[in-house]
């Protein structure tokens, strides 16, 4: 059953998910929300005859059956909350919400409306590469340890630095490199290793307090998990899992174009599976599957929203383990 898509937010990111909605021919997109009319016709007319909305009620009432929301952090809690209540299915950018308080509410409600069904777009750990290094992990007969780095400066730093206040680098928006790129690295640890014992943030504050990058540390029983992120410079070191000879090199815990094991004796394995031109391709495949046929794979689904509640309770605590309080949190 093709489903008829909504999108909330009209930047790069909802243009890549709409092409890879496409692509694996399971959506058509069906509404456009947009605050103002002339960003919605533009960002809508690169797909035909789509009606845009600039009332979010009218969105929501229009036909949809599935909405994406690509807008700033804190406006998320609403409008998934809003879109759950007209019982739509929701995919929601990362990070899903601000803190413990807000998912919790959402996972209340989600138990009103059983037929509803939201996913955290989380695409790396969807893709086939990702399952590579999973069943890797497990077959390796001890971990010593891992760093997983993703670091990148980003297109609105300049904006910062003229003394701007950029929706994704201010706490008011309930943004900064914890919530926009550690996400990928912590989903990453947390889908291989589970919850950490416990959890610390080093963070380096930006001048409106916050965060421009930092090192978070996760403890585990026998190994620690370091996780290098930030926003104001690029990085280009690989991220690894260490076992004891042997580990596994990734170019990118994001991107994942380059995985390879070495055992340490000189024997190499490459992990990596064909790149796909679209990296969304693969998270909406497992999103459409999910909602096409809910009973059968229920299972599937109850682990992906623990893992995204296990992600937002560890963020929520390397927060406040920083001292970073958003505007949400009150």
């Amino acid at each position: 059953m093709t489903l008829k898509l909504g999108v909330i937010g009209t930047n790069w990111i909802t243009k890549m998910l709409v092409e890879a909605a496409h692509e694996c021919n399971e959506y058509e997109l069906a509404a456009v929300y947009s605050r103002r009319a002339e960003t919605g016709a533009a960002f809508a007319a690169d797909f035909g005859d789509v009606p845009v909305f600039t009332d979010l009620a009218d969105f929501y009432n229009s036909g949809i059956e599935v909405v994406y929301i690509a807008s700033p952090n804190s406006l998320h809690y609403d409008q998934v909350v809003q879109a759950i209540e007209h019982e739509l299915h929701v995919i929601v950018e990362k990070s899903a919400f601000s803190n413990t308080k807000e998912y919790e509410a959402v996972y209340s409600l989600l138990r009103e409306h059983p037929n509803v069904r939201l996913f955290e777009a989380a695409r790396h750990i969807h893709q086939p590469t990702f399952k590579a290094i999973a069943k890797k992990v497990s077959e390796m007969d001890h971990i010593s340890g891992a760093t997983l780095v993703y670091e990148k400066y980003s297109s609105r730093f300049d904006d910062y630095l003229a003394g701007k206040e950029p929706n994704v680098l201010t706490r008011e928006f309930s943004a900064g490199a914890l919530t926009d790129l550690a996400v990928y690295p912590l989903y990453a640890a947390i889908a291989l290793f589970g919850m950490p014992k416990e959890s610390h943030y080093y963070a380096t504050p930006l001048r409106n307090g916050a965060d421009g990058r930092g090192i978070a540390i996760l403890r585990y029983a026998d190994f620690d998990v370091t996780v290098q992120f930030g926003k104001g410079a690029n990085s280009y070191l690989q991220s690894e899992i260490l076992g004891m000879r042997d580990t596994i090199v990734i170019d990118s815990i994001a991107e994942l174009h380059e995985v390879t094991y070495r055992d340490g004796r000189g024997n190499d394995t490459d992990l990596t599976t064909d790149v796909p031109g679209n990296p969304m391709v693969a998270e909406m495949n497992v999103f459409a599957k999910i909602i096409n046929d809910p009973v059968d794979n229920d299972a599937e689904y109850r682990q992906l929203l623990t893992l995204s509640q296990r992600v937002n309770i560890v963020m929520t605590n390397l927060r406040h383990d920083a001292g970073i309080v958003f505007p949400a949190d009150k």
